[in-house]
């Protein structure tokens, strides 16, 4: 079947598509049984000659028409409310056991990302980070910390399916697992200023040994780099 659905690289993308794809066909079936009884009843009751329209109390077999299509909208509605709770509940509820941690922080006009330094932990003085490119590991559930320096900016990664609002002060939490190697779009989805058409970015999807080498290619010219400065400053003898 022909798929209208962008790529799909994380392991709730399916979800999300499946209640896209449920809304459409629950909603695009009422649409055109709605339009079939409209022009039905348009050529059936149209204006003829000798006929004068008459006004209808309503029976309750009249009242069926009306009832009827109500109960099955409604019917039709919890059906979609249930499955979509269960996946935000999958999604945004139940975070995983998370191997890999990553902050994300939205600024006019960038995306700046960090990664834990030698310590393995986050919002140390050894994390490092890169601009305008994320990079992740291939099938590592990933959380997440994403915060906004200046306004209010909004994550996206259409690949995920993840969409997030960055709101200063606030650190925000979540999580995906990508499931495909390769660079992915990332775009700010809130108005955010001027260069707001600018702040694009991209993600890196790694196979984990690549992943590990990166990592630790970027932990040793942070080391490096924090040495010659420490050299420098010393004063000459």
């Amino acid at each position: 079947m022909w798929d209208i659905m962008p790529v799909s690289a994380s392991s709730y993308a399916t979800d999300i598509d499946n209640i896209i794809k449920l809304i459409t066909y629950i909603v695009g079936g009422w649409l055109i049984v709605s339009y079939l009884v409209l022009f039905y009843l348009m050529f059936a009751f149209r204006r003829k000659e000798g006929r004068r329209p008459l006004y209808l109390p309503g029976t309750g077999k009249q009242m069926g028409w009306v009832l009827v299509p109500v109960v099955l909208v409604v019917m039709f509605d919890f059906s979609i409310d249930i499955y979509n709770t269960s996946v935000w509940d999958k999604i945004k509820i139940n975070l995983p056991e998370t191997e890999q941690t990553v902050g994300m922080i939205g600024k006019q006009w960038a995306w700046e990302f960090v990664y834990p330094g030698a310590d393995g932990l986050l919002n140390t003085n050894d994390d490092v980070s890169t601009d305008s490119v994320l990079h992740v590991k291939l099938n590592a559930k990933t959380k997440f910390e994403l915060q906004a320096m200046d306004v209010l900016h909004s994550m996206s990664i259409p690949a995920f399916r993840v969409k997030q609002d960055a709101v200063p002060g606030r650190t925000i939490v979540g999580w995906f697992e990508p499931t495909k190697t390769g660079a992915f779009d990332i775009q700010c989805a809130e108005i955010c200023g001027l260069g707001h058409s600018f702040m694009a970015a991209r993600v890196i999807v790694h196979p984990p040994e690549d992943f590990d080498k990166l990592m630790s290619s970027l932990i040793n010219q942070k080391q490096t780099a924090a040495l010659t400065a420490q050299m420098s400053a010393k004063p000459i003898q």
